[in-house]
């Protein structure tokens, strides 16, 4: 796919949608094998999942901090529910404990990155410090990453 660039789209360099969309990619690798019976409860993971990375780019294109703030909050209510699926999955064995711990260590580095950006930009928010394109360096500067 060609990379087209213009600041819409700047949630990509995100380092949390980068993270959210391998999340992902692994969690339809493990996901998408289970028994038939189970494929409700597959989808359902695949959906929470889903609803991470394109939550924090919902709330990326907005230009409202209320509005960002609030889709970021709900990508990690998102995040939550994937964890807490993944913890019952694992207990009764649908998945390996290779693949949770891997899938875990992945989702904690997410939620870690998630909770530092919503706190960045509440800070943000009570200084009257907000400029609508501020999310990418706020999350990157906090990870210590530069653009």
């Amino acid at each position: 796919m060609s990379e087209r660039r213009n600041i819409n789209r700047g949630y990509q360099k995100l380092i949390v949608w980068q993270d959210a969309a391998d999340l992902y990619v692994l969690t339809c690798s493990v996901f998408r094998k289970f028994q038939y019976e189970l494929r409700r409860v597959a989808s359902n993971q695949i959906a929470s999942v889903d609803s991470v990375h394109r939550n924090i780019a919902e709330g990326y294109c907005r230009r409202s901090l209320k509005k960002c703030l609030q889709c970021l909050n709900v990508a990690l209510g998102s995040l939550g529910e994937s964890v807490s699926g993944t913890r019952v999955h694992r207990r009764s064995d649908q998945m390996s404990a290779e693949k949770c711990e891997q899938w875990d260590a992945l989702a904690f580095n997410l939620e870690n990155g998630l909770k530092q950006l919503i706190d960045s930009l509440q800070h943000k928010q009570f200084d009257g410090g907000w400029e609508g394109s501020s999310m990418l360096k706020e999350r990157n500067a906090a990870s210590g990453q530069t653009e």
